[in-house]
């Protein structure tokens, strides 16, 4: 039975409800500082720690609950003899309950030029001990680190005057998760990114990895960034995602936070097969189609806005695995329901900037990069031919540029009033990227615009595109041959403009 709790909390949403209720059930609360108070004002009597320990809060609060009388109560084995002897004999009085969140580092730290020491003081010390020894100690002591597990905790320990050894261990898991990512964040902090430590949470396993003869599972970052994304995607309806769904999706996803307005991308094999903006999703949605609907065939569609009852209609009259969008019209849900195959992902509020970093296990190691969300705008490009771009053009260009860094490289997008027209991903080279581009375009590159995730090595692909009329060109440039490329497209009277960086994606 859950006799007595100490509660001591950085973070107090929630905490005074459950203090009232653990008080109505006749636990007595030993509390501490800031949260002795609240509880006091709102009418729970409580035991100061200092009383109870006979030990006074000193050196600015640094060290009020480090006591053998705290942690002997918390870690005492109860039905060991030895343990209840020396507990009965330096009067230790048994803690079953202990409520404890910690003083907020990250949150700290993500401010703007806060200082060592404001940071320093805000490394707990006391919390993660009491923590530790309580979850070590989780056949007897029940351990909460997280307001929102207030509530059905509560309601077991009003049913049952305990919780049971499940909910023990379970509670136990999350605080040595918590603590471990909260001694993760101290120590990328203080030493600069030296150590990297990721803690990641396991959501389950998959059917099978990209192969049927790999085992895999699907983790989610522990406090991802607040947004969009697939590990916290609304399933409402389909197959199990498999692993390279999971993957199809993400890239999905990245693609269509590039732009404001509506867009629409299909995807397969992490490539765009098509990508449109429009003056509607409904315009961007056909416009994304045309580009490839071979292609499109079994493959992923994201709206970056809602999905519509019209656009669900086309969608269940052809074969797609996966449907992604922020939201869903009701009757949208209802007309996919007769597709119960078709996995539908309801994703949330798509914002357009994000930040982080992207990891890459290799042999040995891991790589670590910032993501890629660098933008370019019309002031950012510089014009290095006799002819500038047209209006139309430009927009094309900057679009252009937004799509192909979502494309395997090497890689080439061809784009004609806001979608794509032909893609050429994953060349040994930049030419035969062009060539397929092309191929894939049908005969409607005439008029359109080409993307060049990096530099052209050679004049040839300039002198293909001319061949395609082709009329406008977005490039980093840095090539050695950049004076000879550049009179090329002289030559032909085609538009280029130089980025003045590459986008990679391998």
């Amino acid at each position: 039975m859950i006799k007595r709790a100490l509660i001591s909390v950085s973070n107090k949403n929630g905490i005074v409800e459950f203090a009232k209720g653990l008080y109505a059930k006749g636990v007595e609360i030993l509390s501490t500082g800031g949260t002795a108070k609240l509880l006091r004002e709102n009418g729970i009597d409580v035991l100061d720690v200092d009383k109870y320990t006979g030990f006074p809060e000193m050196m600015d609060g640094r060290v009020k609950t480090l006591h053998p009388k705290i942690h002997g109560a918390l870690l005492a084995v109860r039905d060991n003899d030895e343990h209840m002897k020396a507990a009965t004999k330096h009067k230790i009085n048994l803690i079953d309950l202990l409520v404890v969140n910690l003083y907020p580092f990250e949150e700290t730290v993500s401010k703007k030029n806060v200082k060592l020491e404001e940071a320093i003081e805000n490394i707990d010390i006391g919390g993660p001990s009491m923590l530790r020894s309580a979850a070590k100690n989780f056949r007897f002591v029940t351990v909460v680190c997280d307001p929102h597990d207030y509530g059905w905790v509560l309601k077991e320990i009003e049913k049952n005057g305990e919780t049971s050894d499940e909910t023990r261990r379970k509670l136990a898991e999350k605080v040595f998760e918590t603590t471990a990512h909260y001694d993760s964040i101290i120590a990328n902090y203080l030493t600069g990114g030296k150590i990297k430590n990721i803690i990641v949470q396991k959501i389950g396993d998959l059917r099978y990895g990209e192969n049927p003869h790999q085992k895999a599972a699907f983790f989610k970052e522990h406090n991802h960034y607040e947004g969009a994304c697939i590990s916290k995607a609304e399933v409402l309806q389909g197959k199990e995602l498999s692993y390279n769904n999971i993957m199809d999706s993400d890239s999905a996803l990245s693609m269509v936070r590039e732009f404001d307005k509506p867009c629409v991308a299909f995807v397969k094999h992490a490539n765009p097969c098509g990508i449109a903006i429009g003056d509607t999703i409904n315009d961007a949605f056909v416009h994304a189609y045309e580009c490839d609907p071979k292609s499109a065939f079994g493959g992923v569609i994201i709206f970056n806005r809602t999905c519509t009852a019209d656009l669900a209609e086309t969608i269940v009259s052809k074969f797609f695995e996966i449907v992604i969008a922020p939201d869903f019209d009701k009757k949208a849900i209802e007309i996919f329901k007769a597709k119960p195959n078709l996995r539908v992902l309801k994703l949330g509020e798509i914002k357009p900037e994000i930040q982080g970093e992207t990891y890459r296990k290799v042999s040995g190691g891991l790589l670590v990069q910032d993501l890629d969300v660098k933008r370019v705008a019309e002031k950012d490009l510089k014009v290095v031919t006799k002819r500038a771009p047209t209006k139309q053009e430009m927009k094309d260009l900057l679009f252009g540029w937004h799509v192909v860094k979502h494309v395997k490289s090497n890689a080439i997008v061809l784009v004609k009033n806001g979608m794509t027209v032909g893609i050429g991903a994953g060349q040994m080279s930049r030419v035969d990227s062009v060539e397929i581009a092309i191929k894939k375009a049908l005969d409607r590159e005439d008029g359109s615009v080409m993307a060049s995730d990096a530099f052209f090595p050679f004049p040839d692909s300039v002198e293909r595109a001319a061949e395609r009329k082709i009329t406008a060109i977005i490039q980093p440039g840095g090539s050695i041959k950049d004076e000879e490329i550049i009179k090329a497209a002289d030559k032909h009277g085609i538009a280029m403009v130089f980025t003045g960086f590459r986008a990679f994606l391998h």
